[in-house]
């Protein structure tokens, strides 16, 4: 090719370089918009099928949607009014066991015995707590110190603007979905439109399985671990129910980081009384090979048909590239490239 006007080529060239670079700048500083709209459109199509059953069962769908989310703002402010007591209390609780170890701890004699352990010219024990009270002491630290907490209240602060948000977004999206169905499939050509809604509607049903299926393992594994945490007396078992069934939402790895996030604690709450973790960690260990091969098989055979190796891949490649969202989404994605191979690539390979 004759390039007539260097110049010309590379100004559109530096052009198309910048309008890419502020492309990138505003979805990234949109992603958490984008994360948003995500969540809410994932939650709406696994809400859909039920609206749609209720339709089936002569409910308006104006009533079946007013149903649905009721009954989903019912069990958000459920478990919010049911967890953030207990972990308000809870917390408190462990803030004064803190301080009564420590008091413990600066006892001469529990000093003493702990210098016997280690002798005195590889690490004084004195010194140590000196050092360490020396440091709360300060008003900076302590600055430094609150600052870290307010950052942790502005988190939380967050996240429960994120969930409201979110609903928001899920109400609209779950009242308007066969309106914005009904508008994108106006963009197909005539010829192939009875075709693409088709296939549409079928990856529209399998997303909204997909989505009860994962809630329902996760009600189960919070349900049986609010139960069983009760039976042992372990710490806090609201809360830790509540862990579990935020983890098993997550596939793949969502329920193993619960189950260790749960052990772990009651490792670090109740040091004296070994059983208890120790008879928590069985059970999960149970409970997670009932969930892999008895639970999980049965659930999704229905919602998704997705190879194993699929499912593994999809999983990591979803939650390195878009984290959480990025790993809820990753498997239905996943059936819904398998599908339009399987309808429309195959025939077209099987025509030539």
């Amino acid at each position: 090719m004759k390039i007539h006007n260097p110049f010309r080529l590379g100004l559109l060239a530096g052009l198309g370089v910048l309008v890419a670079l502020v492309i990138g700048g505003a979805v990234s500083e949109l992603s958490t918009i984008i994360t948003y709209v995500g969540a809410a459109i994932f939650i709406s199509l696994g809400l859909d099928p039920v609206v749609t059953w209720l339709e089936r069962r002569r409910v308006p769908r104006s009533l079946a949607i007013v149903i649905v989310m009721t009954a989903v703002l019912g069990a958000v402010v459920g478990v919010v009014f049911a967890i953030v007591p207990v972990i308000v209390s809870q917390a408190t609780a462990l803030i004064t066991n803190l301080v009564t170890y420590l008091q413990s701890v600066t006892t001469q004699q529990f000093v003493d015995n702990l210098q016997e352990l280690v002798p005195q010219n590889v690490f004084d024990v004195q010194q140590g707590l000196d050092s360490v009270v020396s440091f709360l002491s300060d008003p900076d630290n302590v600055v430094t110190i609150g600052g870290g907490v307010l950052a942790v209240g502005v988190a939380i602060g967050n996240g429960l603007f994120a969930t409201v948000i979110v609903l928001i977004l899920t109400l609209y999206f779950t009242s308007s979905i066969t309106v914005f169905k009904r508008g994108l499939y106006q963009l197909v050509p005539a010829s192939k439109r009875l075709r693409f809604v088709g296939i549409a509607e079928q990856i529209s049903e399998s997303v909204g399985r997909y989505v009860i299926g994962q809630f329902t393992l996760a009600a189960i594994n919070g349900i049986l671990s609010f139960v069983f945490l009760s039976i042992i007396g372990a710490e806090q078992p609201a809360v830790f129910a509540f862990i579990a069934f935020l983890g098993s939402i997550i596939p793949l790895v969502g329920t193993i980081s619960g189950s260790a996030v749960i052990v772990l604690a009651q490792v670090a709450l109740l040091p004296q009384s070994p059983a208890t973790w120790i008879t928590a960690a069985i059970w999960y260990l149970l409970y997670m090979q009932v969930e892999a091969y008895l639970l999980s098989p049965r659930i999704m055979r229905r919602a998704v048909k997705v190879p194993g190796v699929i499912v593994v891949i999809a999983a990591l490649v979803g939650g390195t590239l878009l984290g959480v969202l990025g790993a809820l989404i990753a498997i239905p994605v996943a059936a819904s490239v398998l599908l339009i191979i399987r309808e429309v690539v195959v025939p077209r390979q099987n025509e030539l």
